[in-house]
């Protein structure tokens, strides 16, 4: 199925480049890597968190920018992703991580293995929940985890979905998370409308070493383009699929490549496990990859700011998630 553009696509946020001539202070601040002010805080904040708890949407609205992918359904990430907040005096690099949960395949494992191995590595741990419900038995795990596994990072416990919290159950859970894990900082947000963000970010800055400034200050993600393609294309499958479909997805972009100066050929494969799967997605007359297809190229060419021609093809791969050699082939990056 191919998807092509017809329309100019949205034009892509610009980053406002040093000024010409000599550059100010709050410039060399953000672009020079040598350059850092006095006070400068720097280091990395791994955002830890059972599944669908809604890190992935408070790392993008912290950044401001859309970094991680998104969805209602749990396990939507499933590699580490970095986003990189710059300012004159500071600059965090979170560590969004897949949702800790029991594995049931080797995906699943690699997920897990793929979170915890962030924490002993981070400078800030940000131990997010869902405050709307009690902790669960997978909450518990994770805070046993990061109490083993921290060493002098201290930890944020942040009190997300604030908004589907009733006034009556407030104190209960509340209590009950603080109960969790030793935290030097709380704060309850609504990741989804930026509710107490800034004042999270506060925290986060505040719990920051001194240190230098890793990334240029232009930089938001370590993902290439080719990557991010990838995951914009799983996107729409999770967001257009039911039951058991966005689970066995994955999708490898196979060519990713200036076509014309204004056009950028996007070639991908999505597999799945079951022919049954291959139906569900390809739809009656081809209709479901359309409509995952259209969606998917709008999504590009935000990203990239071109038109895109984007060729999807659907393939069977049974039982990959339990198996390494596919998992390898599908580009998750085994350790």
């Amino acid at each position: 199925m191919s998807e092509r553009s017809e329309q100019p696509p949205s034009t892509a946020e610009e980053t406002s480049l040093p000024s010409e001539g000599r550059p100010t202070e709050a410039e060399l601040a953000l672009y020079d890597l040598d350059y850092v002010p006095p006070g400068h805080k720097s280091g990395f904040v791994a955002v830890i968190g059972r599944p669908n708890v809604g890190k992935s949407t408070l790392m993008n609205t912290i950044l401001g920018q859309k970094v991680a992918i998104v969805s209602p359904k749990p396990q939507t990430t499933r590699n580490r992703i970095l986003g990189i907040l710059t300012r004159p005096h500071y600059q965090v690099i979170f560590m969004d991580t897949p949702g800790i949960h029991r594995p049931k395949h080797k995906l699943g494992e690699y997920m897990v293995h793929t979170a915890t191995r962030t924490i002993p590595d981070a400078d800030v741990i940000l131990f997010v929940v869902d405050v709307s419900v009690l902790p669960t038995d997978e909450d518990q795990m994770i805070a046993r985890l990061i109490t083993r596994r921290k060493g002098e990072a201290p930890v944020l416990l942040v009190l997300n979905k604030m908004d589907l919290l009733p006034a009556a159950r407030v104190e209960r859970h509340t209590k009950a998370y603080w109960a969790l894990v030793e935290h030097r900082a709380w704060m309850m947000t609504t990741a989804t409308t930026g509710e107490n963000v800034d004042k999270l970010l506060d925290q986060i800055v505040e719990a920051l070493p001194e240190g230098p400034r890793y990334y240029p200050g232009d930089q938001v993600t370590d993902q290439t383009e080719r990557e991010i393609a990838a995951e914009l294309i799983r996107e729409q499958v999770l967001r257009y699929t039911r039951q058991e479909v966005p689970h066995s997805v994955a999708v490898v972009v196979e060519e990713f490549k200036e076509r014309r100066e204004d056009l950028i050929y996007v070639a991908a494969n999505i597999y799945v496990e079951r022919e049954s799967q291959k139906r569900i997605l390809i739809g009656a007359n081809g209709r479901m990859l359309r409509q995952i297809g259209t969606a998917a190229r709008q999504e590009i060419e935000r990203l990239t700011g071109s038109r895109v021609y984007l060729d999807l093809w659907v393939k069977v791969r049974k039982k990959w998630r339990r198996k390494e050699q596919e998992l390898r082939r599908m580009g998750y990056r085994l350790r």
